[in-house]
């Protein structure tokens, strides 16, 4: 009677993480073990060797490892074979239940070489489960030597992530520093700009969308970088609120790192967001895209939550300044006729036994607050000087260190696998289903990048997307002439509303400017 042969996976697998020894637990060396191992016992089969470089042994989820499941499954492997057991796997839990229920219940034999263990010899070792809880727990030994100095390295201000925020990119020479993009970053300060002038964010995501400027997930794979952010769906490769509020409110746009955002509590356990009290936030560790006069107006009017009930629609510019000068409740904007009115809050909600309407114009209200600050503004004699300061502020040059043709390089590089790609379909390589599929991906990226550059070149010329674009009207006239979002932003910090239309307004000036106000 002939002997049982049987199919064998050779599985081989390495990772840093792990504290693996890179030379004796090297593939090479694993897979030239397990090849000796199988050329010494006959009854073994070599079908198929499996490898994960670069996986942890702490979980499951590991491309050649499921491969390997699929094809025990379908029957062609019933045999597998590894150096010792730690390379199966670091997880005790989940390697126990693999050996001792999976592969059973699937007629699968399990060989550990140096440890000893064939199950075709018998139940396995006593020793077994403690064996795999040793692996587990010098596992868990290494995961917290690597935190511990992936912490230290945060709280110097180093930059520790597999890839940079968009808007920035590693420096060549020193990886644990941020350089800026240009190209990118004229995305992130238009994004700023726009929302300060009154743009919902969904409506920014609209207007990118609709210019065709990738996504910062979808940019990064277009330059190049192998860019997967798990926490959007595959098909998202578009703007989206989430996308542009994040850019918002994160501080790494003002040179602040911003690190340790979410803790993971099991070894491969899902990370859970940490409140920001307890991010660690190190000041001023690289140049900063946005200046910090605008973030600290965009962050304000973010807390003031403004709404509109339509996405298409522009918040009004005194939505979150405008307060009821006796109830202190914020006013509701009403449209009548076309024309645009505001009441009381408490007013309309509850009546009148609660507070009284303090019915006002948007146009009469406009004209009010603009005489107001024109008879502040015509106060100020150094205004000339003052102006030209600011002009030459919004005009900096952004820092740049080949940008442009870093894009470049990136369009000729989609542009070359887009001609190979021809190349191999014209040589009968690639069907023509295939080709298409490939060329359909790669002119997506084509289109996109050169978005990207028109972009670039068109945001330089383009003042009203500057941090304060009322200085050209006030260089020219001396005065301003209408009341944008941003214009109140920098300058108002409430208004009250009160019944006979009275109208207190609170400003928000810097110190250098209330000095000039109080010595005039």
């Amino acid at each position: 009677m002939n002997a049982k042969v049987w199919r064998t996976a050779l599985y081989c697998r390495l990772s840093r993480e792990d504290g693996d020894r890179p030379e004796s637990d090297s593939i090479n060396n694993q897979r030239t073990l397990l090849t000796d191992y199988v050329s010494q016992h006959p009854e073994l089969e070599a079908v198929d060797v499996y490898i994960d470089d670069g996986y942890t042994g702490t979980n499951f989820e590991r491309p050649a490892f499921c491969a390997m499941l699929k094809d025990i499954e379908a029957g062609k492997i019933n045999c597998v074979l590894v150096k010792d057991l730690s390379r199966f796997g670091r997880d005790y839990i989940e390697a126990g239940r693999y050996l001792e229920r999976w592969l059973p219940e699937h007629d699968t034999r399990f060989v550990a070489i140096l440890d000893h263990i064939d199950s075709n010899r018998g139940a396995y070792d006593m020793m077994l489960p403690l064996k795999n809880l040793f692996n587990a727990q010098y596992a868990k030994d290494i995961s917290q030597k690597v935190k511990s100095a992936l912490h230290t390295k945060q709280q110097r201000g180093e930059f520790i992530g597999a890839f940079a925020s968009y808007g920035y990119v590693k420096n060549p020479q020193h990886r644990n520093h941020l350089l800026i993009d240009p190209v990118a970053a004229q995305v992130v300060r238009r994004i700023f700009t726009l929302f300060e002038q009154g743009m919902g964010k969904v409506s920014i995501a609209n207007l990118l969308n609709r210019e065709g400027i990738p996504c910062p997930s979808e940019y990064k794979r277009m330059m190049g970088e192998r860019y997967r952010n798990g926490k959007r769906l595959d098909r998202t490769t578009y703007w989206t609120y989430a996308t542009v509020h994040r850019i918002l409110q994160s501080e790494v746009y003002i040179g602040n790192m911003e690190q340790g955002r979410d803790q993971r509590l099991q070894l491969h356990g899902t990370p859970k967001r940490k409140e920001k009290a307890e991010w660690v936030i190190v000041e001023a560790t690289h140049e900063a895209i946005i200046p910090i006069d605008q973030w600290n107006r965009v962050q304000a009017l973010l807390s003031r939550n403004a709404r509109t009930p339509l996405f298409s629609k522009e918040v009004s510019p005194f939505s979150g300044y405008l307060r009821c000068g006796d109830c202190g409740r914020s006013m509701a904007k009403t449209t009548w006729h076309g024309r645009t009115f505001y009441t009381c809050g408490s007013y309309k909600r509850y009546g009148a036994s609660i507070c009284s309407k303090h019915y006002i114009s948007h146009d009469f209200l406009e004209q009010r607050i603009l005489a107001d600050l024109n008879a502040l503004i015509a106060r100020m004699k150094p205004l000339p000087k003052l102006l030209q300061e600011a002009q030459r502020a919004c005009r900096k040059e952004d820092p740049s260190f080949g940008e442009e043709s870093r894009l470049e390089q990136a369009l000729h590089r989609v542009q070359g696998i887009k001609q190979r790609l021809y190349e191999d379909y014209r040589e009968g390589i690639l069907s023509q289903e295939e080709y298409q599929r490939y060329r359909k991906d790669y002119d997506k990226q084509e289109k996109g990048l050169m978005a990207q550059s028109r972009q670039g070149k068109s945001v330089e010329g383009q003042r009203h997307l500057r941090p304060c674009p009322w200085v050209d009207e006030l260089m020219t006239l001396e005065k301003l002439t209408t009341l944008d979002r941003a214009t109140v932003a920098a300058t108002i910090e409430s208004i009250q509303i009160y019944e006979d239309q009275t109208i207190a307004i609170t400003y928000l000036f810097s110190e250098e400017v209330r000095h000039i106000l109080e010595r005039a």
